[in-house]
């Protein structure tokens, strides 16, 4: 089967769409025939060697956490799926293993696809929504009548986040650039913030839940827009947000990180659900093939993608 690998840690160039043993599923697990794989800043960061720490320096890696795709092999112990079901999710090993023509998947990693998805808008889904959820549920408790703010409004994890917001019915304030307004208060976001016309931590309304999706601020910076038991939580960290999260927990319940969501089937029964009532869609920025990877890759660095972007088979 074919699969995109890396041999090196580097740029995008480091890519390579290859030939690669195709794998046999054992005892609990199924073998997916992918669909459709979506792209996560994870990936490139895998990538870079920004996570080599958890990757090692063992090659060749593969790549790829989300999948929606269809059940071709199972294992003697998976008797919940058959062969032929249409199933999505992501993975929760490092480095991934989803940018490929088929992947192994632990059966109690899998979910059938929301029947009113497509491939493609299954595999931008898991992870993404899964940090999401996780992120303000989870981290951040939150309550029917909460104020939340969402920094990256207009991005995969931050377009989840003001959904799932509404769903659990808090007031929603979505940061993002002009370009983007309509489609964050489309999303049902309550008030939407231009950050190339003001700066958001300047503002005077206090939060519950201040979720910066993007990283481009931290708990220091933020602190005096937090009400007094409001918790700030980002995804993205870098060593400087690091350190300000770090100082910042001297101050309870103030500051916390999630690195990277926990994969739970019940969770993504929980989106399933929200998606086939309407509560929860996705927007598809763009679509590649497998043997355009270096060329989405890019795209996912630019930090202009709107929504997700999605890898198909060739």
């Amino acid at each position: 089967m074919k699969a995109i690998i890396i041999n090196r840690y580097g740029d995008s160039n480091v890519l390579q769409y290859t030939e690669i043993e195709k794998p046999i599923p054992q005892g609990k697990e199924v073998l997916i025939k992918i669909m459709a794989a979506g792209i996560n800043p994870i990936d490139w960061k895998i990538r870079r060697g920004m996570l080599k720490i958890a990757t090692g320096n063992k090659f060749p890696l593969q790549l790829g956490f989300d999948y929606g795709g269809i059940i071709v092999e199972k294992g003697s112990q998976v008797e919940q799926f058959q062969i032929g079901d249409e199933v999505f999710g992501f993975l929760n090993q490092l480095p991934g293993r989803t940018y490929a023509e088929y992947a192994i998947i632990p059966a109690s990693l899998l979910v059938k696809k929301p029947h009113n998805q497509s491939f493609i808008e299954a595999a931008a889904t898991p992870l993404a929504a899964s940090t999401a959820l996780q992120v303000l549920r989870d981290f951040g408790n939150i309550q029917a009548g909460n104020r939340i703010l969402v920094n990256g409004a207009s991005g995969g994890v931050g377009s989840f986040a003001v959904q799932i917001g509404k769903i659990f019915s808090a007031q929603v304030d979505g940061v993002c650039s002009s370009k983007n307004i309509d489609y964050v208060t489309s999303l049902g976001a309550d008030k939407v913030i231009d950050y190339t016309q003001e700066d958001w931590r300047k503002t005077e309304q206090k939060y519950d839940i201040i979720f910066d999706a993007v990283a481009k601020s931290s708990f220091w910076h933020c602190r005096q827009l937090l009400k007094p038991q409001g918790t700030y939580i980002t995804t993205l960290p870098n060593p400087g947000i690091i350190l300000l999260n770090y100082l910042g927990a001297w101050l309870p319940q103030k500051g916390k990180l999630i690195f990277f969501a926990q994969a739970q089937a019940s969770d993504w029964q929980f989106l399933k659900e929200a998606i086939e009532s309407g509560k929860l869609t996705v927007r598809i920025d763009r679509t590649y093939t497998f043997s355009q990877v270096v060329e989405a890759h890019n795209y996912s660095e630019s930090e202009r993608v709107r929504g997700k972007i999605v890898l198909i088979p060739d």
